[in-house]
């Protein structure tokens, strides 16, 4: 399908519906939408391309749409990400046009000559360097490690349009709404998806997401075009501003209380917790179970909430497993800007909470108040020691909210 983002450039996308592992790991409940985009000019060029076989006939809709202007030839293919989701149809472009010259930088063409052995068609660009197609001046700045060490983005000095790679993306199809303007309801639809996606995908390298954005910080954007999702023509300012805030592990006055329980007495604390935060003002909690949630779900809870509350039974007197897989990739992260509590319960030997601490000292969070850990059943008395921590918590909250 195409359709255009301005008189000469079109968004040539795909939507995935049936894919239900994005990377073979985080869930697509919604599908995702692959997105390429073609310039016509004196030169033409061809920004990206999508998953091998997901276009059913991409190659053909590039053909027709050059038909239509009177061309046959593509000249460019501009690579801002190799990930195969967006690199996919590269072979069967240069199978098609042979002359076709591939637009990358240094890496962009080792990991070229992997994937697909081409070792020819290159030109290399670095940061800053121009592109003349005619009308359009394209102009690459180089984005390490947003999210893989190639990744670059395009910007069309004619128009002030960026393509932004994988920023700014987010899961989901587009379900005939390419562009952010006709969205009826962007936060329902997308807010959730696009900062799951950011927390998963991109997280990790936020430092690298503040080096990019300082670059792009007085730069003209008047449309952003990602390789997943909306086409922004209406707010560019404000997936920016979310990117930033996310970047800066900025997060809700909320609360994420996240357990492993298995027999219910650790889920019984998390319940107790959750009543006794509410009841000191705080109005956005949210209670999951490590192990019926995915963990990209989790993930998304951490970013979104400044309050973290982890519980652990214990497990072969060490965490629950699900609780261990999220402390592990939460310290791989290096997320940062959280207040933290910990509980957890045990039956005959402890490990659970002596293991949550071992996380805290190593991931740095100051804790709102001394650990809970109850031995046996969760009675009423025994459960009273929970209103310690939940009171820290709001306190913690409160007092960062006012230091905002």
């Amino acid at each position: 399908m195409k359709v255009n983002v301005s008189e000469r450039i079109y968004w040539l996308g795909v939507n995935d519906r049936r894919k239900a592992l994005f990377e073979n790991l985080w869930p697509l409940p919604a599908g995702v939408s692959y997105n390429s985009y073609l310039i016509v000019d004196e030169k033409t060029a061809l920004l990206d391309t999508v998953e091998t076989g997901a276009g059913g006939g991409y190659v053909e809709w590039i053909e027709r749409l050059l038909a239509e202007h009177g061309r046959q030839e593509l000249d460019y293919l501009v690579v801002n990400h190799m990930e195969p989701d967006h690199s996919g149809e590269i072979g069967d472009i240069v199978r098609r046009w042979p002359q076709v010259r591939i637009v990358g930088n240094s890496k962009t063409f080792k990991i070229i000559e992997g994937y697909y052995g081409l070792s020819e068609h290159g030109v290399e660009v670095g940061d800053g360097d121009l592109l003349d197609l005619g009308h359009h001046k394209l102009q690459f700045v180089m984005t390490p490690w947003v999210h893989w060490p190639e990744t670059m983005m395009t910007y069309d000095t004619t128009e002030h349009i960026l393509f932004s790679g994988d920023a700014f993306g987010t899961f989901g199809t587009l379900d005939g709404a390419v562009f952010d303007d006709e969205i009826a309801d962007f936060d329902a639809k997308y807010l959730g998806q696009m900062r799951r996606y950011y927390s998963n995908i991109v997280g990790k390298y936020s430092n690298m997401v503040q080096k990019a954005l300082d670059r792009l910080r007085d730069v003209p954007v008047r449309t952003i075009c990602p390789l997943h999702g909306p086409v922004w023509r209406s707010e560019p300012k404000r997936v920016i501003g979310l990117y930033d805030r996310w970047s800066r592990y900025e997060a809700d006055a909320g609360v994420a209380i996240i357990y492993g329980s298995m027999y219910g007495n650790t889920a019984a604390m998390a319940d107790r917790i959750a009543r006794r935060c509410a009841e000191a003002g705080i109005r956005d909690i949210t209670v999951r179970d490590a192990s019926k949630t995915h963990l990209s779900y989790l993930i998304d809870d951490v970013w979104r909430c400044r309050g973290i509350v982890l519980g652990s039974c214990a497990y072969n007197a060490g965490l629950f497993p699900a609780v261990e897989r999220l402390t592990a990739e939460l310290l791989h992260m290096g997320v940062k800007e959280k207040v933290l509590g910990l509980f957890g319960s045990y039956s005959w030997n402890g490990g659970g909470v002596k293991n949550l601490r071992v996380f805290a000292e190593q991931i740095g969070w100051p804790l709102v108040a001394e650990p809970v850990e109850l031995f046996g059943r969760p009675t009423p008395e025994k459960l009273l020691a929970c209103n310690d921590l939940a009171h820290g918590m709001a306190e913690a909250l409160a007092g960062a909210a006012k230091h905002e």
